[in-house]
């Protein structure tokens, strides 16, 4: 037999799913004519998806139907309207639940009654197709038939006749599946067009955890891998993995960010180049943020936006510490050059994380960005090794896109050789700025250095740091002193005040 040969698929002959983040990792959505298989396990949001994918085509002038054979038209209200959804123009047809159709088995003589309420359900699912002719039709849920089909074989003649049907009638089906049988799973999975894996995990602490991945798709050049998504009031936002080669780098107009303190700058080399990654490291209450927040206002000042993403303290205990220093983000925040997001690491997945940094990034033009720190980051990972790969993967994104990024690190101890940090993220930062506290002349004090910068040449000296109201004050390199890193130096120059004096 001679078949016509089909052109493939473009973007302007997908069905959009009427979810952004899978649309994006499908590149375009879902080919239409076909069948997928929505599998998950109860909870997942199988029937939230299949509810936008059809609002979606409803949206767009198409004719689109709901077919239940599991759940009850009040229940799909329900759901819509917990999402302030109306479901006026979607066709639904409901079937009823299997168990009241085969409760009366004394009805049936000669046939099971299987058998019989097999075929009066396929045959009203087509009748219904024929009538009203959608382009889109979801099937909620499969383990009806498969419960009906009794065998697998039945069950997979079943499924490739509905398979047939649909496409000879240029429909785009979504079908779900609860997962409860894994063979009768394979044989679904052969069967349709793509198949969408939809996991929803517990967190030992915190909110419950939901991540996508496409298991198959032919002939679609998907983006691999497990994806976060969370469901809110309005449906499914999915966070697509962040893949660094899928963006094209930026190049930007200036190579420097200046902090607008000269000592400092001098001892960057100049500033903090466009396209890296800045780890600020050093105890609690040495002037980590602070500093970070230097480069913050500075930038702004110049006209650019930020975003500052805070795992630990609130908003108000930031902008009170800003305040007292002199720095005043509040008119940033109030033209929205500046955001200052808190984080809930309990609440909020990684991929989430990921993608609020991208849509500050793609939609704010945002060009400096802080994350406040690593520590906190690092409790909304599962493990360390997730951590590392997460964090390499954005900030090669960032760098992609000329983001000057300052992750703040807080390390466990005060002096000495007893600083610890929680995790090694140095090495995949292009610059390690170092803070300590030592003790000289009966105070304790802070002193900052620059360990490490890729790009660039650095000054090597220790300087004295100094955090009051006139705000960040750097002094000049500390020669006289041996030491200063384990926090009890030696001074062995003449007698002569620092930075500072004690009656400041």
């Amino acid at each position: 037999m001679i078949r016509e040969h089909r052109q493939p698929q473009t973007e302007a002959t997908r069905a959009l799913s009427g979810i952004a983040g899978l649309d994006q990792v499908l590149r375009g959505g879902l080919p239409r004519n076909r069948l997928y298989v929505i599998e998950g396990d109860p909870g997942a949001g199988k029937t939230t998806l299949a509810l936008q994918f059809l609002l979606e085509g409803l949206r767009l002038g198409e004719t689109v139907l709901y077919v239940t054979l599991s759940e009850t038209a009040e229940e799909l209200y329900e759901v819509a309207a917990s999402h302030g959804w109306s479901l006026d123009g979607v066709h639904l047809l409901e079937l009823g639940a299997l168990e009241a159709r085969l409760q009366d088995d004394a009805e049936y003589t000669v046939y099971h009654p299987a058998d019989v309420e097999l075929g009066e359900t396929t045959r009203r699912i087509r009748e219904e197709v024929e009538r009203i002719k959608p382009t889109r039709v979801a099937l909620d849920s499969v383990s009806e038939l498969r419960i009906l089909s009794q065998t697998t074989a039945r069950y997979r003649r079943e499924i490739l006749g509905f398979k047939q049907f649909f496409v000879g009638k240029g429909c785009t089906v979504l079908v779900l599946d609860d997962r409860t049988s894994s063979e009768n799973e394979q044989q679904l999975q052969s069967i349709a067009h793509g198949v969408i894996r939809m996991e929803r995990t517990t967190r030992d602490y915190g909110a419950t955890r939901r991540q996508l991945q496409i298991v198959k798709m032919r002939a679609v050049r998907f983006r691999d891998g497990l994806h976060d998504f969370v469901i809110r009031s309005g449906g499914i936002d999915l966070f697509p993995r962040l893949v660094v080669a899928d963006d094209a780098a930026d190049t930007a107009p200036d190579p420097t960010v200046l902090s607008g303190v000269d000592e400092l700058d001098c001892l960057l080399g100049s500033g903090l180049d466009r396209g890296s990654s800045t780890l600020v490291l050093g105890p609690a209450g040495c002037g980590k943020t602070t500093l970070s927040s230097q480069f913050l206002v500075a930038a702004l000042d110049r006209g650019e936006a930020a975003v500052c993403f805070l795992f630990e303290e609130s908003r108000s205990t930031f902008l009170q510490r800003a305040s007292g220093l002199g720095m005043k983000f509040e008119p940033h925040l109030a033209s929205g050059l500046f955001r200052l997001i808190q984080i809930d690491p309990a609440e909020v997945s990684p991929g989430e994380f990921a993608g609020q940094i991208c849509q500050e990034v793609e939609k704010r033009d945002a060009r400096i960005v802080v994350i406040d720190s690593v520590n906190g980051y690092l409790n909304a990972m599962p493990s360390e090794r997730f951590l590392m790969i997460q964090l390499h993967e954005l900030l090669a994104y960032l760098g992609q896109k000329a983001i000057v990024t300052i992750l703040v690190m807080a390390q466990h101890g005060m002096l000495g050789n007893s600083m610890q940090s929680p995790i090694d993220v140095s090495f995949l930062a292009d610059t390690v700025i170092l803070l300590r506290y030592f003790e000289a002349m009966g105070e304790i004090r802070q002193a900052l250095s620059v360990v490490k910068k890729r790009r660039s040449g650095h000054e090597r000296t220790i300087r004295e740091l100094h955090l009051g109201a006139g705000g960040v004050l750097v002094g000049a390199p500390l020669r006289d002193f041996e030491g200063v890193l384990t926090g009890v130096p030696r001074y062995s120059g003449p007698a002569k005040p620092l930075l500072r004096t004690g009656n400041e």
